[in-house]
């Protein structure tokens, strides 16, 4: 609850911590909580049904042309030193993502995330 209103989160947990799906539904304080709970199932059920990459026998494809949706991590296995991307819920490795042909190149230098 905050000043004028209340807020429902929810948070994918990854090892203890917050992940890539997370999702917020504000409402005024007199709404019923069960239905703020029912619109932020609705609004997480629709997110998750939404693809940003498909395997293909090319290797991963992006389904939107241009469009990426995830979080951008760091990859341990790398020492932190290249992002890891965790796209529909599936971690892509910097390499991997660059590697497919999407008709554009993928490097650190011209990654511009908005």
């Amino acid at each position: 609850m905050f000043g004028t209103g209340i807020a429902l989160d929810a948070f994918e947990l990854r090892d203890g911590n917050p992940a890539a799906i997370s999702s917020r539904v504000i409402a005024e304080p007199e709404e019923d909580q069960l239905t703020l709970l029912g619109r932020l199932i609705a609004k997480l059920r629709r997110a998750l049904a939404v693809k940003h990459i498909a395997d293909s026998e090319h290797g991963l494809q992006i389904t939107e042309p241009l469009v990426v949706r995830g979080l951008i991590d760091w990859d341990s296995e790398q020492g932190g030193s290249t992002p890891l991307l965790v796209v529909d819920g599936r971690e892509v490795s910097w390499d991997e993502f660059g590697r497919n042909d999407f008709g554009f190149e993928v490097s650190s230098s011209n990654w511009n995330p908005g």
